[in-house]
This record gives structure tokens, sequence and C-alpha cells, in this order.
């Protein structure tokens, strides 16, 4: 027989969003249950000792979506009441080629468009034009379309504004500008190989690539937003974030479950009014907030679902697979560039073009022959992650096919039926410690311990990764902004569902990927 108890809101899944929708619900005086699978909340959100007195963020890490949200705004004094305290340096991020050359850049937009000038006279003032367009002019229509319920009020009034100030022909052509790749605008506006190189991998951090529409406004806004705000890390490992918004929660009356399956969400006459978990039924006196993927909550959560929604589930798709990879040092790496040890996060690749080439080979099957990799650099800002004069790097290569088709080099041998083994990850690890022997050279004698994780490896910690998507589905504009997860159901709201009181929140829907939390919130303030 199960047990019952019963709660305002029930929460499915811990990550981010989930958090600060049960950390804002909780301090409004709401009664709010959050139910995990895994043994630790958090998501994608997870630190782990993985080599004694070394502190691995062993998915996500940076923080600058959060820090620059609005549920960081409500939330802050809360949390860092309960022990969270963010850490960042001068620097921002940087780009490094195998051949040496290179560029660091310090949190100061100015700064930057010079040294894109010392490149090429006149990269400085393309990027100081568009970054003056994206957090000013374009401002409100940029930000507000990606953090505001597009059904809301705030909406309506910031499109007419928006439309009495551009006319449609403004309107259009922002769209235009919107949707169009990083390739061809960087073709038309920089000049420098090196310049180009320094924000194509930027598109990638939402799963697109520089021949993607969508990825030039990606691309430049992500790298603008980076260098402008930076890239703080939680002191200690990001699962001290997790730990202070358990506290919030708790402190205000809330639960937080881990080790406890949701097998389905409960529906009565067209409500949900309560989900089945872990030999529990419990009831959802006002709404049930799912953080999950469609595939997941059209499917097994509510297998009686209409068939228009199931299929449109059914072909929601996921992008290209990540692979991380985690290095404990001696001692900080020796840089060709004295200078980017202390950037937290520098790009390695060749070019813009390859970029392009490593996503191509990814989406076709292939390991890319010289996949971009981002190269994190924590205890460069917090030294407490490793122990004295030790050092950590965060891999994250995103170039990655979910499954197996070949190798674009022809070196390694995958499996017939395209799974990722033990070996063939391994075997890319080593070659992606190859690759930074060339930025870093004497690399090898300083390793301690080196942890890889493959896209088959990143589904297993986190259902909601499938085929190691580290972004829950492709962001392509028919996936993307009020389209996310998908379109043409009747009846269809953001963050809705075909039931009453049933909310889908997370990376899968408006207004996307990231730590920001934002949908979280957004829901958190319809319900509150």
């Amino acid at each position: 027989m199960q047990m019952r108890e019963e709660a305002d809101v029930v929460i499915v899944g811990s990550g981010i969003n989930s958090l600060v929708c049960a950390a804002v619900l909780a301090r409004r005086g709401k009664r709010v249950v959050v139910i995990e699978r895994n043994a630790e909340a958090g998501g994608c959100i997870r630190s782990e000792e993985l080599f004694p007195g070394y502190v691995h963020d062993v998915l996500s890490s940076w923080y600058p979506l959060f820090v620059g949200s609005p549920g960081y705004a409500e939330l802050k004094d809360d949390l860092h009441a309960a022990g969270l305290e963010f850490v960042q340096g001068n620097y921002t991020t940087g780009v490094v080629t195998p051949d040496g050359r290179s560029m660091a850049f310090r949190q100061d937009l100015d700064d930057t468009a010079r040294q894109f000038d010392q490149r090429h006279s006149g990269d400085g003032a393309a990027f100081a034009a568009a970054a003056g367009r994206l957090f000013g002019a374009d401002a409100a229509l940029t930000f507000g379309l990606m953090g505001e319920n597009p059904y809301g009020w705030k909406m309506a009034r910031l499109l007419w504004r928006e439309w009495r100030a551009r006319g449609v022909d403004g309107l259009a052509a922002f769209a235009g500008s919107a949707l169009e790749s990083f390739r061809r605008w960087s073709a038309r506006e920089l000049h420098s190989d090196l310049v180009r190189a320094a924000i194509a991998p930027w598109a990638l951090h939402t799963g697109l690539g520089p021949d993607d529409a969508g990825s030039a406004l990606i691309g430049k806004l992500t790298f603008a937003a980076v260098v402008a705000g930076g890239m703080p890390v939680v002191k200690g490992g990001s699962a001290n974030i997790v730990k202070a918004f358990r506290s919030v929660i708790e402190r205000n009356g809330g639960i937080v479950l881990t080790d406890t399956e949701v097998e389905r969400v409960v529906i009565e006459r067209g409500r949900a009014v309560g989900v089945d978990a872990g030999g529990r039924t419990w009831r959802a006196r006002q709404a049930v907030v799912c953080n999950v993927t469609p595939g997941q909550l059209y499917g097994r959560l509510l297998p009686e679902a209409p068939p228009q929604w199931r299929e449109r589930a059914d072909a929601y798709y996921f992008g290209r697979g990540d692979m991380q990879i985690h290095f404990a040092l001696s001692s900080p790496p020796d840089w060709v560039n004295g200078e980017l040890a202390h950037v937290p996060l520098v790009h390695l690749t060749e070019s813009m073009e390859s970029v392009c080439l490593s996503v191509a080979q990814a989406n076709n099957g292939l390991i890319p022959s010289h996949p971009t990799i981002a190269i994190g650099q924590p205890t460069a800002v917090d030294p407490s992650r490793a122990p004295a004069g030790g050092a950590i790097l965060w891999l994250q290569l995103q170039e990655m096919p979910s499954r197996l088709r070949g190798d674009a080099l022809g070196e390694i041998a995958v499996p017939a039926d395209g799974t990722w083994t033990d070996a063939v990850r391994e075997r890319v690890a080593d070659r992606v410690q190859r690759r930074l022997e060339c930025v870093m050279p004497g690399l090898a004698g300083k390793i301690v311990g080196r942890r890889a994780y493959s896209p088959a490896d990143l589904q297993r910690l986190n259902c909601n990764l499938v085929g190691g998507d580290p972004y829950s589905g492709v962001c392509s504009p028919d996936q993307f902004f009020w389209l996310r997860p998908f379109a043409g159901v009747k009846g269809r709201r953001v963050h809705a569902t075909p039931y009453a009181n049933l909310y889908q929140i997370g990376a899968s829907t408006h207004p996307g990927p990231g730590l920001g939390g934002a949908s979280g919130w957004m829901v958190a303030n319809r319900l509150a």
C-alpha cells in the first residue's frame, strides 16, 4: 500500500531550474517537494574528488548566466547566508591555436576590442559595434525574447514598443540578423583568422556550429557577455551551490528527496494532482513541475498523453554528444603564452573553419580529427580545489558524435553497433592529451590523474543528456526561444502541457540551456 504525502508544488528533477523554482516558491510561502532519482541533487551540477585532494566539477562549472539572472537577484542574500561564495579573476576567456598564437581577454569589452584591432585594423571596431547593439539598441528585444514569458503582458508591451520604434521593416531586419550564421557574419565583418577563432567556439555552447542559423547572434552574444560579466565559479566546487539551495529550500519548509524515482505523473479529470514516486503518492495541491526532456515527460511519466504531443516529443531532436576530460596536475600547466595561465576558460582550435569541420565530422558520426577543446582552469580563480601548488584542468569537447560511425583520422577502431566503449573513450582522451601538449609543453609530466567521460557516460550520469547532448536538445531555430521544445500542437504554451497544473521546465524548454535557472524562475512566478 502506497503512503500519501501532500505539498503545494511537486518538482520532478533537481537541476538548476528546479532548485531556483523550489527556492523561490518556498521563500514565498509554498510547501515544495523536489524529487531526484540520483543519489545527489543538482542535475548537471556535480562535484567529486576524482583524485585525493582535487575537487572536480564533473559536468557544468561556470555561472555567468546565473549571476546575472533575476532568480539570483531574489535569492542572493539567502544563498550566501547558506554558505555560497562565487569567485572570479580579472581574466574571462581566451583562444590559442596549436602553433602558439593566442589572445587572453580581461573583463573589459574595450580592451578586447583593442586586442582585435591589433590583430587586424577594423576588427575591434566591428566587435565594439556588435557589442554596442547587443547591450544597447537591441538589448531590450534580445533579452526580452530570451528571458520573458512570450505569452505574458510584458512581452506584449515589449513587442508593441519595439514595433513603434522600428516598424515592420526594422523588426524584420532584426529577425534576419538573428538568424544569420556566424560564418557569414564574420566573413563580412572580421578579417583576422585568430579573431574569428576567438568568437566562433562560443556558438558551440548552445549546441550550434558556426554554419548554423542563429549562430552569429549566439556566438557574439555569449562571447561578449562573458567578456563583460566574467566567468564566476563556486568556491570549493559547484556542489556548494546545491548545498546552499537545499538549505534555503529546507529552511523554508521544503523537502528535497534523493534516490527516489518518479514513476508517473498522476492525472485526474485532465489535471495533474501529484506523482507516484518510491512507493509514495505525493499529492500536489497546486501544481506538478517536471524538469525532464519531452521524451521522458510524454513517454514514461505520461504514458496516456495525447497522440499529437507524443508524436512531437518523439520528433524532438537531440544534438551532438559532449565529452568531458578532467586532469589533476601537480602544478599549473606551462602555457606557450604565460598569460593564459590566468584565464578561466581557453578554447584551443586552429581556426573558425576547423570548428566548422569538427562539427560536420561529428554530425556525420565521426570522431573529429582536430576537435575544439574548451580548456577550463578553475584553480586559476579557486586554488582551494587542489592541494597546495596543484591545479585542475576541466575539458569539454562539444563536437563528439552520439553514435559512432568511424574516426576522421582512421586511427581509432569503433564498434560495429556505434556505441561508445571505454577503449574508444580513452583513445580519444589520448588524442586530446597529445593535442594539449602543443600549447602546454611538458604536460604529461605533471599529470596526477586523468578521468574521461564519453557521451554515453554523460547520459548514464544524467538521463536528460540524451546521447550525451549537454543542452538537452539542439537549439536550432525550430527548437529555440518560443518554439522550445516544439510548436504546432494545439493549445501549447511555453512551459505548459496538455494537462492543467502540469508544467515542464529545464534545458529542453524556453529559453534553453545554461545555468541561468530562467525557466524555473518563470514558472515559479506563475505559481507564486
